[in-house]
């Protein structure tokens, strides 16, 4: 209980860590763990390998983290449906981990080595199939129709997302709304939903809920902002992947959009060449002019005012340990290092 109190005032002083947040719903975040043990059982061995592989791996868990303190925040208390929709959101969000991985040949997540590289893309993807089609299977049991057309209309959002960064992918004519459209897609759809399950969960207003859809989405696209600034400024000790992996996969983000337009003209071509061609040799002198032409300072603004949206988007809410959960949660995801 003291330790549990001590959380609440941190909280309420914004300025609780992540895993003092995480104490506000211990319970259900045993119960989450429990739940995605149970439903990654299956009877085919490498799929039981691979998803706890992916398990193991780590990971913050953000998006669960979300619909459970979502819920809470709008008082619900139907504890076995706000844990499997948790678990529903990771399967969901791990999926896409899979597929993302392949897609871009990734090579380490989260410090260890890839799923795809330890097990081969077929059963990689295969699997990532596995999860999200146990993520439709836990809808069902959540019984609850319009939480299944958020996450039919979420996963098709997400999966129109990736098509967009693979076309855009090469392109250093892309800008700045381009970009914005894929990280809502691939980023902040899920954030989204992951909000709005938790208040559907306790069947709120559309008032409650259309608060609770901007939240996800702003501090969704928060996080891709930052998550794209850190491939910049970061290093792989605290990251787990190799800073400049971005380049090497010809993805234009934020702080290259900047660069490229504030840049001289030698200096853009040597960035749009290397974009064109997914060549990352020249990456510390690129990486010096995004961090020289002030582009990381002007993404870090951007994930600011989209933070600020966030914030202001639920003001009207119940204020609860909950919703300032919430309010600290998109700070520290703001000012994350990793």
């Amino acid at each position: 209980m003291m330790n549990t109190m001590k959380s609440v005032e941190k909280i309420s002083a914004q300025k609780a860590s992540l895993n003092e947040i995480r104490d506000l719903v211990s319970e259900e975040w045993s119960l989450l763990d429990q739940e995605i043990e149970k439903q990654l059982s299956s009877d085919i061995e490498l799929i039981n390998s691979i998803s706890q592989y992916i398990v193991e791996s780590g990971g913050k868990r953000i998006r669960p983290l979300i619909v459970l303190l979502s819920a809470k925040a709008c008082g619900a208390s139907d504890l076995d449906r706000v844990v499997k929709a948790a678990a529903m959101i990771e399967f969901i969000h791990t999926a896409t981990l899979l597929h993302d991985d392949v897609v871009d040949n990734s090579d380490s997540r989260r410090g260890i080595k890839t799923a795809h590289q330890s097990y081969g893309n077929e059963s990689t993807i295969l699997v990532g199939d596995f999860l999200y089609s146990r993520a439709f299977q836990i809808m069902v049991q959540i019984n609850h129709m319009a939480i299944m057309e958020v996450m039919s209309d979420a996963t098709n959002t997400i999966a129109e997302g990736e098509v967009l960064q693979l076309i855009n992918s090469g392109n250093p004519k892309t800008n700045k709304e381009q970009y914005l459209e894929v990280i809502y897609r691939k980023t902040g759809k899920l954030f989204e939903a992951s909000m709005v399950v938790g208040g559907l969960l306790n069947n709120q207003s559309q008032t409650v809920i259309n608060a609770l859809q901007i939240f996800g989405k702003e501090m969704g696209m928060a996080y891709q902002i930052v998550d794209d600034v850190l491939d910049y400024t970061s290093s792989f000790e605290i990251m787990g992947k190799d800073v400049g992996d971005d380049l090497a996969d010809g993805k234009v983000t934020l702080p290259m959009i900047y660069a490229i337009e504030r840049a001289t003209p030698d200096m853009q071509k040597i960035i749009s060449e290397a974009i064109l061609n997914k060549d990352s040799q020249n990456s510390e002198e690129i990486i010096e002019c995004i961090q020289t032409t002030g582009s990381i300072a002007s993404s870090i603004n951007d994930a600011r005012e989209k933070t600020e949206s966030a914030l202001h988007s639920i003001q009207s809410l119940d204020n609860n340990k909950y919703k300032k959960a919430l309010i600290s949660l998109a700070e520290i995801i703001l000012d994350r290092a990793y």
